[in-house]
């Protein structure tokens, strides 16, 4: 990737931040906190305005590998530290004390910004995603698959480039804007991206190389602590819609670990199961020694019956695995 990449953007985001800010980073269109702001406060509107557009930086760099990737109107919205209720310069009190109250700034403030869709008046609200309708909670979902696929992607292109399998990464692109062609909806598009990450790894790359690039893809990716790294991986995978559910079957003392999952929504082809995504998420909570190097698959009725070991030697099945019956 030219210039500035994901993990370094993402890195100033986080050196920006204050705990005991007031101001956070939402999208004006859905009410979504944007990657890799998600979760951050910030202590001034300047400050906020800066993580703003490093914020838009990272999503642009992210467009680079998937043109489709959703625009995001990113706005600042001011919170009392205390109870989490937003506040604005203007309006009455009202206003100030309606907890989603959302203030724009005006294009003069935006200037220098680096904005996908225009900055426009007004303010927007939106209550608790539990208190939505269905619909609404499954295009939260959606959402958050949308931004999962993209962010696991980049990091594993991040990866790719700086160990130099240029023709790995080139494989990926081919592949995936073939697919462009053929997939018109976005959500299903970003899922094809991963598959088409995952084929291509597994053609290209030995596995020792593929488990360097995924650890290296890992260390791109915020770092997640997890007591138990396998149920944390199938709750994230769950979240963001990638499994509709899971249950742990199984574990040993010598580190293998059972996991029977529903409606994997990525495609098992040729005979073959793309395993990258959970992969990744396994290595961001683990550290190299305790990681899992072998995954197997078997085909259920109920759905897929994944075998994840620690330590089984040479890596198997980590961007892939042969489906057992």
């Amino acid at each position: 990737m030219i210039g500035t990449t994901l993990l370094e953007i993402s890195d100033h985001i986080e050196s920006l931040a204050s705990e005991t800010g007031e101001y956070s980073l939402v999208c004006a269109r859905y009410g979504d906190r944007p990657v890799p702001a998600a979760g951050l406060r910030f202590e001034s509107r300047p400050v906020a305005r800066a993580a703003a557009r490093a914020t838009e930086q990272y999503r642009d760099a992210l467009r680079r590998y998937d043109p489709r990737l959703p625009y995001y109107d990113v706005i600042v919205r001011q919170e009392f530290a205390g109870d989490g209720r937003a506040a604005d310069s203007g309006g009455d009190a009202r206003d100030r004390d309606d907890p989603h109250d959302v203030r724009r700034f005006s294009a003069a403030e935006a200037s220098g910004w680096t904005l996908s869709d225009p900055v426009v008046g007004g303010t927007v609200g939106r209550g608790n995603p539990s208190d939505g309708t269905a619909a609404e909670r499954a295009g939260d979902r959606r959402r958050d698959r949308v931004e999962f696929c993209h962010e696991a992607a980049a990091a594993v292109f991040e990866a790719l480039s700086a160990d130099g399998h240029d023709a790995a990464q080139s494989a990926v692109m081919d592949a995936y804007f073939e697919l462009a062609e053929r997939v018109g909806d976005p959500d299903d598009l970003c899922l094809c991206l991963l598959e088409a990450t995952a084929s291509a790894l597994h053609r290209r790359l030995a596995p020792a190389e593929q488990a360097s690039v995924l650890s290296a893809a890992a260390a791109e990716l915020p770092s997640v602590s997890a007591e138990d790294p396998v149920s944390g991986t199938f709750d994230r995978l769950a979240e963001a819609g990638v499994v509709e559910g899971y249950a742990r079957e199984s574990d040993s003392a010598a580190g293998h670990a059972t996991v029977l999952v529903s409606d994997y929504a990525l495609t098992s082809r040729d005979g073959r199961f793309p395993t990258l995504p959970l992969v990744l998420e396994l290595y961001r909570r683990t550290e190299p020694e305790h990681r899992h190097d072998a995954v197997r698959i078997a085909s259920d009725d109920d759905g897929w019956r994944i075998g994840l070991t620690v330590g089984s030697g040479e890596p198997i099945g980590l961007v892939s695995a042969a489906v057992r019956s």
